[in-house]
Order: C-alpha cells, then structure tokens, then sequence
C-alpha cells in the first residue's frame, strides 16, 4: 500500500502546484481520455445513463443514512436539496406533458426521496444545521436560470410555458449543487457522509454528461439537431458539461483522501 500511494501522492503534490489555467488544462485531457475509455468499453451508450441514476442512488442512500443513524445533518445544504425539489418538480411536470416515461418514475422516487430530507432537515434536525454557512441565496441561482431559460429555450411545438419550464429544469440541475459546494467551503471540513454524497452527483453528472457527449458523436451531430434549433441544443450539452466541472475540483480532493486513508476530507484554501 505504501508503494501505491507514493506515485500518486507524487502525482497529487505535483499537480496542487501547478497554476490554474494548468489544472483546468489537465481536467479537460482527464475528461476526454476517460470518454475515450468508455466509448470502447461500453458499447450501449444508453446505459451510461441507467448508471448515471444508479450512481445518484447511492449518494441519496449515504445521505438517507446519514439523517437516520447519525441524527445529524450537519455539512449538508438545505438550500442546494430545496433547488434539487424545484428543478425535479419541473423535470416531473415536463414529463408528465410533454413525453412520459420511465425516467418519470426514476424522478418521481428522487423526488419523494428529496422532500423527506428537506422535511428531516427543517423539522426533526433543525438543530445540526449549519444555518450561518448555508448562506447562498436561492435567488442567485434561480433569478439567472428563469431569466436564461427566457432568452433561450427549445423550438419544439410545445405549448410555450413548457418550453421555458424544461429548459429552466436544465439549466438549474446544473448549478443546484452550487449551495451545497458553498457550505463545504466554509467549513472547509467534510464528513464522511456529506462528502460520499457529493462524490456519487459528481460521477453521477460525469456519466449523464458522457451519455450526451458520446450520443452526439454517434449520432454525428443529428441529436443536436433533434432537439430544436438555435442555441438551445448547445445550451443542453453546455449545461451538462458545466454540472461536471463544477464538481470537478470536490472529486480530486475526494479520490486524493480516499487514498491517503483520511476518513474526513479537509479542503485547501482557495478551492
């Protein structure tokens, strides 16, 4: 173990030294070699997806179990869980209008799943919350999502507030996690738990954001065209690469304590 460890700790030292336009450099060759690797290996695409949810299930699991057995919620986002409600209510609404399928059932369990968080934290641990460094207001997030969603929507022949509604569903999925990553920062101490949790969204939105990629590649283009046109079929795949850079930096700290053996993850200053 001792061997393993210090080619990697030599590999994490070298990379915290290097400048940000660096460490920016190196995340987007990591991403691309590991869309190459799952272009070869995993022939159907569309399970990606499938792993995607499976891979968030097991982060809400940690969580569910973190509010039962531990009695704390300490670390954790109220802010970021009611965003989460929000864009998977619209997501529940557009679905329901628009194309049910199973993905609807998927986001109806996440969605109860969610509400009972919410519900732990505002009134059964409401004591264990971190009010003072849960202090990211809603409206940062959502004003600038409903306005976008406003400016650029898709050109389906769908009644007109749905259109906005989908695409405000799209884009505040990628930045709910905004809160919960401002929280961490603060405390700059992340508990076992918490920090499982966030690490399961962050592969969770790396294989959703490898499922869009990859299908656009296959597809030479034409899924693109097949949402519509003008700038939103850009924004959809914008948006799913940005859900995944915004947790990039959480999830090198994270691999990097899970091979160091530290069972609380500190973060550095300035990440």
């Amino acid at each position: 173990m001792k061997g393993t460890k210090r080619p990697i700790h030599a590999v994490s030292t070298w990379v915290r030294r290097q400048p940000p336009k660096v460490k920016a450099f190196l995340a987007v060759i990591a991403g691309m070699a590991a869309l190459a690797f799952l272009r070869v290996v995993v022939h159907d695409h569309d399970s990606l997806f499938v792993a995607a949810e499976a891979v968030h299930a097991a982060g809400i699991s940690a969580l569910i179990y973190k509010l039962t057995k531990e009695k704390s919620c300490a670390g954790l986002s109220l802010k970021s869980q009611e965003l989460t409600a929000m864009f998977l209510a619209a997501r529940l609404y557009c679905s329901f209008v628009m194309e049910y399928d199973i993905h609807t059932l998927l986001d109806l369990a996440t969605l109860a799943t969610t509400i009972w968080v919410i519900y732990m934290m505002r009134f059964k641990l409401n004591s264990s919350y971190m009010d003072d460094k849960d202090n990211l207001a809603h409206y940062y997030v959502v004003i600038p999502c409903a306005l976008l969603s406003l400016a650029i929507h898709p050109s389906t022949q769908h009644h007109i507030f749905n259109r906005i509604c989908w695409a405000f569903c799209v884009y505040l999925e990628a930045v709910s996690v905004l809160p919960q990553l401002h929280v961490m920062q603060n405390t700059k101490i992340v508990e076992p738990f918490t920090a499982h949790y966030v690490f399961a969204l962050g592969v969770a939105r790396f294989l959703s954001c490898a499922h869009w990629v990859l299908q656009v590649l296959d597809t030479r283009g034409r899924l693109l065209t097949a949402l519509g046109y003008g700038l939103w079929p850009s924004m959809v795949l914008l948006s799913e690469i940005v859900q995944t850079f915004i947790l990039a930096d959480f999830c090198y700290y994270y691999v990097k304590s899970v091979f160091g053996g530290q069972l609380v993850l500190r973060l550095p200053s300035g990440v």
